[in-house]
């Protein structure tokens, strides 16, 4: 099993052993486009894996800063009490990259740019760029993929 992102159609797709596509999920990767930089806020391409996975049973539209949960529910009104700030809701998968001096380790390190597959608002677009590094989902979404794969998944992030 595995997981592929598709950068230019703005896709993610779980695939079985056999490399089949078993469910496609429409995502939002980074507005800035691809790279692997440290404060780039890009989205990392190549091999990954998931290193560890973040949330299990948490409610939908539960906030988390610093992979904690807040105590917080996303809703529209806490969204405009705090304008531009970056929702990582319901579930994380957070990435660590494979290849030396491309995407692990140094200042191309995607574990410590924290990297990560998660929920998202209901509001925000999918299909489009508009992250800022991350791979967004909707929070059903993140949920269905998040009880489908174990943490050691490989990940694939292609432009």
């Amino acid at each position: 099993m595995g997981i592929v992102i598709h950068i230019p159609s703005q896709t993610l797709e779980l695939r079985g052993t056999a490399g089949e596509i078993l469910h496609r999920y429409l995502v939002s990767t980074a507005r800035n486009g691809t790279g692997e930089r440290r404060g780039s806020y890009c989205t990392p391409r190549g091999r990954h894996v998931v290193r560890a996975k973040i949330g299990g049973g948490a409610a939908f539209n539960t906030v988390f800063v610093a992979r904690r949960p807040t105590g917080e529910m996303w809703t529209p009104d806490l969204a405009a009490r705090h304008p531009g700030r970056d929702w990582i809701l319901t579930r994380i998968l957070w990435l660590s990259g494979c290849d030396v001096g491309f995407n692990r380790l140094g200042e191309v390190d995607t574990f410590r740019r924290y990297i990560y597959i998660h929920g998202s608002p209901d509001n925000a677009r999918m299909g489009a760029p508009g992250s800022i590094g991350c791979v967004r989902m909707r929070n059903a979404d993140i949920v269905d993929l998040f009880d489908r794969v174990a943490a050691g998944t490989a990940v694939e992030i292609l432009e």
